[in-house]
């Protein structure tokens, strides 16, 4: 499946511009034994794992709700955590010099985000992250994913699994960027993710395939004209 991120292999102040900032502490969820069965079985796709081992790699995180349009990073903030998403949809963006905003990533349900460069290095970030629609996330720290990994080795298996997983999908988007025209790419972008054009604003599409609003409403028109 074509993935809508170099993420989406999986199945299935800027106050005012760019909404709020989403200062911690975040909002806990209610609901972090929902949640982990979530991430339990996402987690059982790529390794085994036994309860108990699950409890403790689970006890490294922490359970957040944002709100659609609150930013989880800001540019030139320390990137300070990794996201799984339960439900809902993140994206990943930057602003050029003339202040256009790019997205560069989404990640909807079982998926993972952060800004890999800074989070790794624990430096400021040249992206932001924010919510397209009210999210429920487990977030973890670099500091308690550093100890996660020495504690549990699996997890270094499992983000080995995921991670070749992305970079073959980045590999397959740079073709397509390369190979189709661009009304060709959103229609290969419509007939392999429609359900996610249904949930995301179409501006944001435009934003994540290189587009302007205008030449994308342009675009629709055609097809079904």
């Amino acid at each position: 499946m074509y993935p809508v991120s170099v993420y989406f292999y999986d199945e299935q102040t800027i106050a005012g511009r760019f909404g709020t900032l989403l200062k911690m502490p975040m909002f806990v969820s209610n609901s972090k034994v929902s949640m982990s069965n979530v991430l339990k079985a996402h987690l059982s796709k790529f390794i085994v794992i036994d309860d108990d081992e699950f409890t403790e790699i689970l006890s490294y995180f922490e359970a957040q709700n944002a709100r659609k349009k609150e930013n989880l990073l800001i540019e030139g903030a320390i990137c300070k955590r990794h996201y799984f998403v339960i439900k809902g949809i993140l994206r990943k963006f930057f602003v050029t010099d003339k202040g256009v905003e790019r997205t560069t990533e989404f990640a909807i349900e079982n998926w993972w985000m952060t800004d890999h460069f800074a989070f790794e290095a624990g430096s400021t970030s040249q992206f932001y992250i924010q919510a397209v629609e009210q999210a429920e996330l487990l977030a973890i720290t670099r500091d308690k994913q550093a100890e996660m990994l020495r504690r549990h080795p699996l997890m270094e298996k499992y983000f080995r699994c995921i991670y070749q997983k992305a970079y073959g999908a980045a590999q397959m988007r740079m073709k397509f960027l390369h190979d189709f025209s661009r009304e060709e790419l959103y229609h290969h972008f419509r007939k392999s993710q429609p359900d996610f054009l249904q949930r995301v604003p179409q501006y944001l599409v435009a934003s994540y395939l290189g587009f302007t609003p205008e030449y994308l409403s342009e675009i629709r028109r055609k097809s079904i004209s």
